[in-house]
């Protein structure tokens, strides 16, 4: 990446999906940077640091949500790039993936170039003329929505979507764990949910990107004539270059989505890189517990410095404060890349650092920060 450098288990830089908004304020006035000329995504590293050319390096992205340690792979011999795959290979993946994911059969999963690429998808495998948000959530959703025509009704509460459940031609989309504020519904509720959408002929899409460290799946309701889900294979195994994501459904809706998709939906070296990780139980065990131990540091050091943070996902932290653009700025000057929103304008979302290097720099910003910002409403000090 132009411009970038990176330390390795604390950048991710470039990775996440979506184009950057353009920015026509000057590079010499980085405080003038406010939503929405920021990228729409997480990960853009160059199009924001451009705008801060005497920040410290190496940059350290913090924007994505990204495991910071990345599974360290074997890579596939050379000559296996020289292929196509076959259909064995990505069913041999998808064997992987059911039993990593604890889905009855392989014939329940369709694999995609990223979750991101199925999310596009779902317009045309649930085709819905009404779809209901449950906000704030994941901007990917709405967008592939809104581009294929449906009428969106965004929701903020329980009740709110149950209602929306219960309207006819309705596609119920959430998040759990939910991005970018951590909420975690316990699957109980949301095989409730599953159920009244099947009961007005609908679906609930259930976006399970964050659920290998923390939350409870859905995936062992499957199959489920009103209920699809969603993984992301890149954000747990921190190697989100690798383009991988899997849709599951009842056998006839996942054939639907291979069909869409298309011949040859990954690449070869996703489809090595992916069945070897999801066979690796023990490593994926050390790096929850490794992730939950980062992000319990993380809050602490954010609850010192008097920001009051929010969410249950391992991988990433809201923090709450009226100056979110002003601790963004001054993260960014510091060469710490985190995620601002344009839609939350008192939120600021945290990835994990990864080596200690990372976290010294860190803390030792927003020591700076706290010496000169007042402290936000329910923050604590040790003071």
């Amino acid at each position: 990446m132009s411009g970038t450098h990176d330390i390795r288990k604390t950048t991710c830089a470039g990775t996440a999906e979506g184009h950057a908004d353009r920015v026509t304020r000057s590079a010499s006035s980085p405080s003038s940077l406010r939503p929405p000329l920021i990228p729409a995504h997480g990960g853009q590293v160059s199009a924001i640091m451009r705008h801060f050319p005497d920040a410290t390096r190496p940059f350290i992205d913090l924007s994505t949500g990204i495991n910071p340690d990345a599974y360290p792979l074997r890579m596939p011999p050379p000559g296996s790039l020289t292929r196509l795959p076959e259909e064995e290979d990505d069913h041999a993946l998808r064997e992987a993936a059911a039993i990593a994911y604890g889905a009855a059969a392989p014939d329940m999963i369709a694999t995609g170039p990223g979750s991101q690429s199925l999310i596009s998808l779902l317009p045309r495998l649930v085709p819905a003329p009404r779809a209901c948000l449950w906000e704030p959530t994941y901007s990917g959703h709405a967008t592939s929505w809104q581009q294929a025509g449906a009428t969106l009704q965004h929701v903020s509460d329980l009740a709110s979507f149950m209602r929306e459940a219960a309207r006819e031609s309705t596609a119920c989309i959430l998040c759990n764990p939910n991005n970018p504020d951590g909420r975690i519904l316990p699957a109980t509720q949301l095989r409730e949910l599953a159920d009244l959408c099947a009961s007005h002929g609908n679906h609930l899409v259930v976006d399970e990107a964050f659920a290998d460290f923390d939350a409870e799946s859905l995936i062992p309701v499957l199959p489920h004539p009103g209920l699809i889900i969603l993984r992301s294979f890149g954000k747990t195994w921190g190697l989100p270059g690798v383009r991988l994501g899997f849709l599951l459904a009842s056998p006839e809706t996942a054939e639907q989505a291979r069909n869409l998709v298309g011949a040859w939906p990954v690449s070869t070296l996703a489809l090595a890189v992916g069945g070897q990780a999801l066979r690796d139980r023990e490593w994926l065990d050390r790096a929850r517990l490794t992730a939950s131990q980062a992000k319990n540091r993380l809050v602490g050091l954010l609850d010192r410095t008097g920001l009051r943070s929010e969410g249950q996902a391992s991988l990433f932290t809201l923090v709450r404060t009226d100056r979110a653009t002003d601790l963004w700025t001054h993260l960014c000057r510091h060469g710490i890349i985190t995620r601002l929103f344009s839609t939350e304008s008192d939120s600021l979302r945290l990835g994990l650092p990864g080596a200690e290097e990372a976290w010294q720099r860190l803390e030792a910003v927003l020591a700076e920060w706290r010496q000169q910002a007042p402290l936000s409403p329910g923050a604590h000090t040790d003071d």
